[in-house]
């Protein structure tokens, strides 16, 4: 806890919340997921969407496919958000009356939880702020110019007239924050500052937030990243950068999948580079790949073509194994993408 502030935003609606709130006034029971390997904004938003409903008295689980990450531990209050098959069951999810989706709307992210979905007979909400859709035959409330789903979730707050304590303006600007790249991405807004600037006003704290996200590396963490980044192989005259994580590194590092968040945007920081991605082996022989451009490219349609998908800018996907074939079909789309983007010819000036 960092205080019993109140949350209060005022803010103007980019979009009409008004089917939110009729649906939340005319149902008491409330199932809150997102997709797998939740990040800060997929937590963030849950914990919000929670809060919000708690604060209209409803009933409200929270489950997920996978567990939060430990550099976002602060995010995942005891009790609260639970993982499927590990601190909860199918047999023991309670039957709801709606079930809210927040920050995913594709089928694949969801992971194990898909199924659980597709076989309930509760009306289906979709919150989210990504390029990429599937059909959820759901209630949809896309932003997809919104800089992070938390950023929507300060949005019906506002248009509810809720009020969250500091606890949850941490989340949410742990939410915006992270999905921005702490405000430097092209997605940030002059409203996405002003969200965030009142998220401080009201007890969320920067440096706190920071530091628990970026300065909890553990030891296992940093060596894994210097091994691999040692490999960062780069093709294209310099345009695409890419690295890939076998099994054996993790297992000799004592690193788990989650520790290489990040490594992929190192390769962004080359000179001259235009796209990049990580490729990571995961025990189930599948291969997770985080995708990074910079404009004009668009790797939420690169990821489309392996049932990813995500931002123009910031996209995933994963592919079955073994890891060289994987790689080799994302280098290709990779190297493809770049050709039909090829950088203008130099003017030649007469002299």
């Amino acid at each position: 806890m960092l205080g019993n502030s109140l949350l209060r935003l005022v803010l103007v609606p980019a979009m009409d919340w008004s089917i939110l709130k009729q649906i939340i006034d005319q149902n008491q029971s409330f199932l809150i997921t997102s997709h797998v390997r939740p990040d800060a904004d997929a937590l963030g938003s849950e914990l919000g969407m929670r809060a919000i409903l708690q604060a209209m008295g409803k009933t409200v689980t929270i489950v997920n496919a996978s567990a939060p990450p430990a550099n976002l531990q602060f995010m995942n209050p005891p009790g609260v958000i639970l993982k499927l098959n590990d601190t909860i069951t199918k047999a023991n999810i309670p039957k709801v009356d709606v079930i809210i989706v927040v920050d995913t709307s594709a089928w694949q992210q969801l992971g194990t939880m898909a199924d659980v979905i597709q076989n309930a007979t509760a009306t289906r909400v979709v919150i989210d702020h990504h390029v990429s859709s599937d059909q959820m035959n759901a209630v949809e409330l896309k932003d997809v110019y919104s800089a992070a789903t938390g950023e929507l979730i300060c949005e019906a707050a506002e248009a509810l007239g809720i009020e969250f304590e500091a606890d949850v303006a941490n989340w949410l600007y742990a939410a915006i924050a992270t999905d921005t790249g702490w405000f430097r991405f092209p997605s940030t807004t002059a409203r996405t500052m002003r969200i965030g600037a009142m998220l401080i006003d009201r007890g969320a704290s920067p440096h706190f937030v920071f530091n628990l996200v970026h300065e909890q590396s553990s030891l296992s963490r940093v060596r894994l990243g210097g091994r691999v980044m040692g490999r960062t192989q780069s093709e294209a005259d310099g345009r695409l950068v890419w690295v890939q994580v076998d099994a054996k590194d993790l297992a000799e590092t004592g690193a788990v999948p989650s520790d290489t968040e990040g490594l992929v945007n190192q390769c962004l920081t080359v000179a001259g580079s235009e796209a990049a991605f990580i490729a990571v082996e995961l025990q189930t022989t599948q291969i997770k790949f985080s995708l990074r451009c910079r404009y004009p490219h668009d790797v939420a349609a690169l990821a489309e073509q392996f049932s990813g998908g995500g931002h123009k800018l910031a996209s995933g996907a994963t592919l079955s194994g073994p890891l060289n074939v994987a790689v080799e079909k994302i280098r290709t789309a990779f190297l493809e993408m770049l050709k039909k983007n090829e950088p203008a010819p130099e003017q030649v000036v007469a002299t």
